[in-house]
């Protein structure tokens, strides 16, 4: 049977170092949020990173090395999902590390999560859906039946119906594209489903680009948490353009000490900075999506390596 490489091991005081500069790298962010829920106080632009994804304030915090790095003194560490301790070099130093055996268990997501990467970087990139999506979720809904109905519509009901309706809507992203309403979605040209995402994905939307985020932190922990820590710095910064560019009128709302400026893709020059927009995102989002690739092909070959027993308990 095949193995695994040995883990190289970092010792205790250079991935501690490690460690601290990620949760400084996120704390900002992630001290906001919390400080808004002890108060109780809701923020429709930087919430959604960890409201919408399932990834906790605390699971950001933490920082792994990735399969293949092993760490001395992180007993922290050993009773996390997917680490085993390991022996040091020359079987001296105590250790632990992420499994190759549970990388292996991972192979159905690792399998599926590449098609999808694959498929999303060869196809052609679209920069003329206008972030449309926010505005077709708020379809003929009075103000107060909205995602957001503490921040009034710009355009009120009968002005933004009227954008949708009078605009060609064409959103290939099913998790944006299920929150239409039920008025809004006939006026959809693509009809994109929840087990289909492999043949509309592309690398234009800033759905998909935001979700690199979610697929990184699903691959936690056999991928470095600095990845982790850049798609989700990517996904913050889609994230404004996306609600820049939604009905809502957010002019009363601070982000990051500035003032909250709509993008207003009602109008032609509107849509260009819009679209302008959306190409420097995609081109920021193409590398990650590489390393994200690149990353699940590297543990698909450690999967590959390791023998697990069926379910009769026989090895495959």
């Amino acid at each position: 049977m095949r193995t695994a490489p040995s883990p190289r091991l970092l010792d205790e005081d250079t991935w501690r170092r490690s460690a601290r500069a990620h949760a400084d790298r996120v704390e900002p962010f992630v001290a906001a949020h919390l400080s808004r829920r002890g108060s109780g106080v809701k923020h429709p632009v930087h919430d959604f990173l960890f409201t919408y994804y399932s990834q906790r304030p605390a699971q950001l915090r933490r920082w792994h090395p990735g399969f293949g790095v092993a760490l001395a003194g992180a007993d922290e560490h050993a009773g996390l999902k997917g680490y085993e301790r390991v022996p040091g070099e020359g079987g001296a130093v105590d250790a632990v590390s992420v499994s190759a055996t549970y990388v292996a268990g991972q192979r159905p997501l690792l399998v599926a999560l590449r098609r999808l990467l694959a498929a999303t970087a060869a196809r052609p990139a679209s920069y003329r859906c206008f972030g449309l999506h926010e505005w077709a979720m708020v379809h003929r809904l009075a103000e107060d039946e909205t995602r957001h109905a503490d921040w009034p519509l710009r355009l009120g009901p009968e002005g933004t119906d009227a954008v949708v309706e009078g605009h060609r809507i064409a959103c290939s992203h099913f998790d944006a594209y299920r929150f239409f309403t039920p008025s809004a979605r006939p006026l959809n040209v693509l009809r994109p489903g929840r087990d289909d995402r492999v043949d509309f994905e592309q690398p234009g939307c800033l759905h998909a680009a935001m979700d690199l985020y979610k697929h990184a932190f699903r691959l936690t922990p056999m991928v470095c948490s600095d990845l982790v820590a850049d798609c989700f710095e990517l996904a913050r910064d889609v994230r404004v353009l996306d609600m820049r560019a939604a009905p809502y009128d957010l002019s009363g709302l601070d982000v990051d000490g500035e003032p909250f400026v709509p993008v207003r893709i009602e109008t032609p020059e509107g849509k260009q900075e819009y679209a302008a927009a959306q190409r420097r995102f995609a081109e920021r989002a193409a590398p990650l999506r590489a390393r994200l690739l690149a990353e699940c092909d590297r543990l698909l070959a450690v999967a590959d390596a390791v023998d697990l027993p069926d379910p009769a308990g026989e090895p495959r």
